[in-house]
């Protein structure tokens, strides 16, 4: 059978983001995609019009539909936005027999557009959190979920990742994008091992939906069996080729080219 992988986020009207984003990366990468949207959005690279959200009814409605039937090897969150939609996700999850799940805890667009609600964040650490194969924040969204101060020194980047660990997930997969200096450094830690990871950082504006291209391409690893370490090697040669080939359309903040690393390939 073809590997299925399961996106629960946000539609990105402009394609750059959530689940188009994700769905396109899930073709590259040669697995059988399936979304289940939490909240339509109205934006394009110039930032975020509107925000609906659907109801958990709704929401739980295409759950039952794709899990009952199709079922997926891998599922990873994206845009959840209130805590009724967590509430809503986490109770299915729980009890679904998903056994890989990647949470990419969505917080803030680009243009700075709030995506998840203050009250959304305690359901996230408490409900969601603990079902997690790998959380994959960025190092903002890593200091709210772990009541830290705000860093940009990696020295402090082991410390809210073991806060992190805590907080029940198998790995933590701490991304340094908002760090100053050269290199783009992260940290992939399973309580044991802490590996820090670097790669030349890409000059370029052009970067709408990478966290979600990057978790999209790990949750699509995942499917396949490989290792967490396998996946996420794949996935940042992905959002590598992503960034280095980005498209340069719209007004703002353009998106990355989905197609870039299996072109190279």
């Amino acid at each position: 059978m073809i590997p299925r992988a399961l996106t629960i986020a946000g539609s990105d009207s402009g394609g750059g983001a959530g689940i188009q984003a994700d769905l396109k990366t899930f073709h590259q990468l040669k697995v059988y995609g399936m979304s289940v949207i939490t909240v339509l959005t109205a934006q394009n690279t110039l930032g975020v019009q509107g925000v609906y959200p659907q109801s958990p009814a709704c929401i739980e409605e295409q759950l039952r539909s794709v899990l009952t039937d199709i079922g997926a090897d891998a599922v990873k969150t994206g845009m959840l936005y209130s805590a009724e939609i967590i509430t809503c996700v986490a109770r299915y999850l729980e009890h679904s027999g998903v056994k890989q799940l990647v949470i990419d805890p969505v917080m803030i667009a680009k243009g700075g557009t709030p995506l998840l609600q203050d009250e959304a964040v305690d359901a996230l650490r408490s409900l969601l959190l603990p079902l997690a194969t790998v959380i994959m924040p960025n190092l903002p969204e890593a200091c709210t979920l772990a009541r830290l101060p705000l860093t940009d020194r990696v020295e402090d980047m082991e410390e809210v990742a073991r806060a992190l660990y805590a907080l029940g997930p198998q790995y933590v997969l701490l991304k340094g994008g908002h760090l100053g200096g050269g290199d783009a450094i992260d940290l992939l830690y399973d309580g044991s091992e802490m590996l820090r990871l670097a790669s030349p950082r890409i000059a370029t504006r052009h970067t709408h939906g990478t966290g979600c291209t990057l978790s999209a391409a790990l949750t699509a690893e995942l499917a396949k069996g490989r290792t967490v370490q396998e996946a996420f090697a794949t996935a940042k040669a992905f959002i590598d080729a992503a960034i280095g080939q980005a498209l340069e359309i719209g007004g703002g903040i353009g998106p990355t080219h989905h197609g870039a690393y299996t072109s190279a390939g």
